[in-house]
């Protein structure tokens, strides 16, 4: 199973636990040894699902960023050194400018290349690019799983 992550980048409305408790609880089912997870190198739900995928699950990891590696938040370059023995590869999309066009081509990518997708959309938020993303896999037939954060 090759499954996509989306997710808000505010989280700090919520604790490091409950955050724990959603990803083994919606993630955890589909995080087998021979699953395979497309996350992208941002702070929020892509940095924490990563540390907890990492921590907590064999599944096979893969990171997407929009630019490079060096362009992403502090936050996120941290998270992926802290998990980079577990990470089978870091893709780099090369994008020039880091605007919306950029992460929604990233997030595309990922769609592109997984069964489903699981979202973790902010509870209450206007469309974003979480919701571009649930919208894309749905448009390309697939299923998606929306965790409401």
């Amino acid at each position: 199973m090759r499954v996509a992550i989306t997710g808000t980048r505010s989280t700090g409305h919520r604790s490091l636990t409950e955050y724990a408790d959603l990803f083994a609880q919606y993630l955890g089912p589909f995080a087998t040894p021979t699953s395979h997870f497309f996350i992208g190198g941002a702070k929020g739900i892509d940095s924490l699902s990563l540390l907890w995928l990492a921590g907590n699950t064999r599944a096979t990891l893969t990171v997407v960023v929009p630019g490079t590696l060096a362009q992403q938040p502090a936050e996120a370059r941290q998270a992926i050194t802290r998990t980079r023995e577990r990470i089978s590869e870091v893709v780099e999309l090369g994008a020039e400018e880091l605007r919306t066009p950029a992460y929604f081509a990233r997030n595309r990518w990922m769609v592109d290349r997984a069964h489903m997708t699981i979202g973790f959309p902010l509870e209450g938020a206007p469309p974003s690019g979480t919701w571009q993303t649930l919208d894309y896999t749905a448009d390309q037939g697939k299923p998606r799983l929306i965790v409401p954060v």
